[in-house]
């Protein structure tokens, strides 16, 4: 009568006096026997002890013993308050015996402990938490029996545990190890967050928690997804039921709660039972086999229908047809999962080991008011591996090949026997047996110079790509005949001149006027005629005749009378009718170098003596530039003009010929004049 909370599982349990943590009751006794797998040995760690040794131990002990019955040896006896048993207490067999007694006492809580195989070094009991731990990650074994009324934890997955949760309850409650089993969990340490998330799951009751320094999440294999019933994944027509309720509404309406409507988190109705009983069932077909690890459920998540499932059993199967109830390994008692507590919460189980199956089916056992529920399960893609494939020599060609054919057939009937198997009680030891083949430096060799070739060939191209870049540069900066960069804009301002100009829509041919039929223009017509791309001094009338002009021409012929140089200044007159010899202002923003003309005059007549030339270039002051004879001619360029070369103007402040300060434009030099002409 002295037995407190035990579960003895194959390889690994739990067991505590009773009423721990409390104090135990006088007079009272228990004894426990822990079997394991023969050939192994078992090893009992404590979490808790506090026994009173008022009398050293004669009435209140815990002893241990090697092996059961009347053969057993004694290993140890112990009791002392708060004493601490960081130690393992380990058998010399398979079998062990624990004895409790409480005799005469006050106080002292009795004791909890856990044990395992000795191969399970890593022995945890079911009050270590977190905080016990300093290492950022590690690997512990949790016994079986570790959903103990006394241990609480907060907080759920995926965002973790608070770090005063217990350990091996917290990883029943992730799904990562079983009550009844026990198992290997892989501990994450991390920063703690403000709030703990209560829930249910795997009958586990998470609270909700403050914040803390830290939390712990585990690592899982990640067969945790969902199979389609809340995406729609799987089809309305793979999912049927036993029955389905059916009832009018007070407007007279039918409400069908169909089985389809057994989505989790869909609005609306869930699926319900038309009957009330424990032969009722829902049903999902996944199209193919699937690794179902684990069940989420509600109730019908409608206030005024508080309907819900509370308790139910798992069936699966491959066809339909012949159906396996889920039942735990070494069990052989169905499992039956805890449900819902009310219509709202999503609760989760999870099986461990996981399903195989197609056909997956829920049986009811416990409801309140009506079976009704909302279902969705999670779990992966299942993937079968194939046999090795064998193969085989050729048939024997000759007599001295029977030898061979016969070894052959030894061996194939071995490697059959061999790929047989059998049912059996205990899961085989599986070792990692693979050697590691000679192709491991080959492969590193290669993760090495692969990068490698490929950094030498980016460079390559860049190197390319940079040159052939410098190169295009290069032929843009100098140009087509190398000139020096501060020559280009005067060179190609003197070219622009001779050059066609293109209009938007067409080109226009060249039009040529004498000077007497400009005379005969009104001033208005003259502009609209003579057009062209205004340069940036105007060009002068040479012999009377206007050479080959084009659109926009900025030359303004007379009107009446010939203008002389005595006249005054056209600019400052206030008749905007009087058209003057002279060009246009300059732009401001246009450069203060004039353009040489250079024409081709040889073809051309020249003027008659007796006609005075105009010229368009503007002399210092108000007063006439001198006349040279009748005529004052330029220099004209002829097919053999390579003896004349003609001179640009000196800019206005740079030192040449006169006084920077009398010149306003300057009249074009000429290295050699005509015979009988006079320099000025």
């Amino acid at each position: 009568d002295g037995c407190g909370h035990t579960v003895l599982g194959p390889e690994s349990g739990t067991l505590a006096s009773i009423n721990y943590p409390r104090t135990s009751p006088n007079s009272t006794v228990c004894e426990w026997e822990i079997r394991v797998k023969p050939g192994q040995r078992v090893q009992l760690k404590f979490g808790d002890f506090d026994i009173d040794d008022s009398d050293s131990c004669h009435s209140s002990y815990l002893r241990v013993h090697n092996g059961i019955g009347p053969n057993r040896t004694e290993i140890g006896k112990f009791c002392g308050f708060g004493s601490q048993m960081d130690g393992l207490i380990t058998s010399k067999s398979n079998e062990v015996t624990v004895q409790f007694m409480s005799g005469i006492h006050t106080s002292g809580r009795g004791f909890l402990a856990a044990y395992s195989i000795t191969d399970k070094s890593d022995l945890i009991t079911c009050l270590d938490n977190a905080s016990h731990f300093s290492e950022p990650e590690f690997n512990k074994y949790c016994p079986a029996g570790c959903v103990i009324p006394f241990a609480g934890i907060s907080g759920t997955i995926p965002h973790g545990y608070r770090d005063s949760s217990s350990l091996c309850m917290a990883g029943v409650h992730a799904g990562v190890v079983s009550n009844t089993l026990g198992g290997q969990i892989n501990v994450v340490i991390s920063k703690g967050i403000p709030y703990y998330e209560g829930s249910l799951a795997n009958n586990v009751t998470s609270k909700v928690g403050p914040i803390s320094t830290s939390l712990f999440t585990f690592k899982t294999s990640g067969c945790y997804g969902t199979l389609g019933m809340e995406s729609g994944v799987i089809p309305d027509s793979h999912i049927t039921s036993s029955s389905v309720l059916e009832w009018p509404n007070q407007t007279g309406q039918v409400n069908i709660w169909k089985p389809e409507n057994a989505r989790l988190k869909r609005i609306g109705p869930p699926w319900a039972a038309f009957i009330s009983d424990e032969h009722q069932w829902l049903q999902i077909d996944l199209n193919k086999e699937k690794k179902i690890t684990g069940i989420i459920t509600t109730g019908s998540t409608l206030a005024e229908h508080y309907y819900y499932v509370s308790a139910y059993r798992i069936l699966y199967s491959d066809d339909a047809q012949k159906w396996t109830v889920y039942r735990e390994p070494g069990m052989d008692k169905d499992k039956v999962f805890q449900g819902n507590t009310e219509l709202y919460q999503e609760v989760r189980n999870n099986f461990i080991p996981p399903i195989i199956a197609r056909f997956f089916r829920i049986n009811p056992l416990k409801w309140h008011q009506k079976i009704a529920m909302k279902v969705e399960l999670l779990g992966c893609q299942f993937s079968i591996g194939r046999a090795p494939k064998i193969t085989l020599p050729p048939p024997p060609q000759n007599k001295n090949d029977e030898k061979n054919a016969d070894f052959m057939d030894d061996f194939i009937h071995s490697v059959k026997t061999s790929l047989q198997t059998d049912k059996t009680t205990f899961t085989p030891e599986i070792k990692n047996t693979t050697v590691t083949p000679s192709v491991t430096k080959d492969v590193a060799l290669a993760a090495v110079l692969v990068p490698v070739l490929v950094m030498v060939f980016t460079t390559l191209i860049l190197i390319l790509v940079c040159a052939w870049h410098w190169r295009n540069r290069k032929k843009k900066t100098e140009g087509t005949y190398d000139l020096p960069y501060w020559d280009r804009a005067g060179w190609w301002k003197g070219m622009k001149q001779f050059l066609p100009t293109k209009s938007a829509e067409h080109e226009e041919t060249p039009v040529r006027y004498s000077s007497s039929e400009i005379s005969h223009l009104r001033p208005r017509e003259v502009p609209t005629m003579l057009q062209t791309e205004s340069a940036e001094y105007a060009q002068p009338l040479v012999g009377g005749i206007v050479g080959t002009l084009h659109q926009r021409s900025t030359f303004k012929p007379e009107e009446g009378k010939e203008a002389s140089y005595a006249d005054l200044d056209p600019y400052n007159s206030p008749i905007q009718e009087v058209y003057h010899a002279y060009a246009e202002p300059l732009p401001v923003t246009g450069p203060e170098y004039a353009t040489p003309i250079i024409m081709d005059m040889s073809s051309h007549p020249s003027t008659p003596l007796g006609a005075p030339s105009i010229s368009t270039f503007k002399a210092a002051g108000n007063q006439a530039p001198p006349l040279v004879g009748t005529c004052n001619k330029l220099l004209s360029r002829t097919d053999s003009a390579s003896s004349a070369q003609a001179l640009y103007d000196i800019p206005k402040g740079q030192p040449g010929p006169g006084s920077a300060d009398q010149l306003m434009y300057q009249v074009p030099q000429s290295m050699a004049h005509p015979a009988g002409s006079k320099d000025e």
